[in-house]
């Protein structure tokens, strides 16, 4: 069986001294105008797609501003179809009782009854 103790005792290796490494040449930073251009171009392509997402939006108010109008316009419709359909029934209501009256003249040779003519008829209470 091995033990760490043995290897705790071993004697160490000598170290080689550490070498300082050569420091570049001190130099001037080159300029860098490349970033410059990266970053207009950045700048250029956010305010495109600013204006494209500005008309996005307009759009989309235009198209909602026509469906609230379009919903309105469908809602009166509903109302005027309705009212039409009353006045068309008021108005064959209306025509139909002077054109039954004429047919049962014509045909049937019936004429209205004379209001002194007219009797009633009491039926006893139940």
């Amino acid at each position: 069986m091995a033990t760490w103790a043995g290897a705790a005792r071993a004697p160490a290796e000598p170290r080689a001294p550490a070498r300082p490494r050569p420091r570049a040449a001190a130099s001037p930073p080159a300029r860098r105008a490349a970033p410059r251009a990266h970053v207009a171009g950045g700048v250029v392509w956010i305010v495109v797609a600013a204006l494209l997402l500005t008309g996005v939006v307009a759009m989309n108010v235009a198209v909602l501003r026509l469906n609230i109008a379009l919903d309105r316009l469908g809602s009166e419709r509903a109302k005027l179809r309705g009212e039409n359909a009353a006045l068309a029934s008021q108005l064959s209501s209306s025509a139909a009782a002077p054109k039954i009256s004429r047919l049962a003249t014509r045909r049937l040779g019936y004429v209205p009854a004379a209001a002194a003519d007219t009797t009633y008829v009491e039926l006893g209470r139940r």
